[in-house]
């Protein structure tokens, strides 16, 4: 399988990594996904220190990670991630780790709402954000089909 269109350096299982079936534990799939949609979501995105000082931010209402094959001891993890959809309040992200074959060995979806940090409610993005945000999803699509079925879903605009 192909990475997705933000792809995140390789990273190396370790020892600490690993539980006691030697490959690697269910917790560090979560980091891995984690930081890097994370790194998107800040560089790409533009979810900085600057834009949570304006009083928004986003929480993570649902996810969803998919193991399908096992990291063991010394292996290469390949992370990429992509926009899936977003609307007026929520982001759908997608992410996948690839094996040193290129072979999907799991999946992650992430549900982000949009917060008014004052009221600590879900907010619509301003339009200049949401338009931001609709300009890197459309540059950053995928033209192929998924090779598999996306479990989360939010509501199309």
């Amino acid at each position: 399988m192909k990475a997705f269109p933000y792809a995140s350096d390789p990273i190396t299982v370790t020892q600490d990594m690993c539980d006691h079936n030697k490959h690697m534990n269910v917790t560090y799939y979560y980091k891995m996904f984690d930081s890097s949609y994370t790194s998107m979501y800040i560089d790409e995105l533009g979810f900085t220190d600057e834009y949570m000082k304006s009083g928004f931010s986003t929480f993570t209402l649902e996810d969803n990670i998919r193991y399908l094959k096992e990291f063991r001891l010394g292996e290469n993890v390949y992370p990429s991630f992509y926009l899936n959809n977003v609307n007026n309040k929520m982001l759908h992200f997608i992410g996948i780790l690839l094996n040193e074959q290129g072979d999907l060995s799991a999946i992650f979806e992430t549900v982000l709402g949009h917060i008014d940090m004052n009221a600590r409610r879900m907010t619509h993005f301003s339009d200049d954000r949401l338009q931001f945000i609709l300009n890197y999803k459309n540059s950053n699509k995928i033209e192929e089909d998924l090779p598999f079925e996306a479990k989360l879903k939010i509501k199309d605009l």
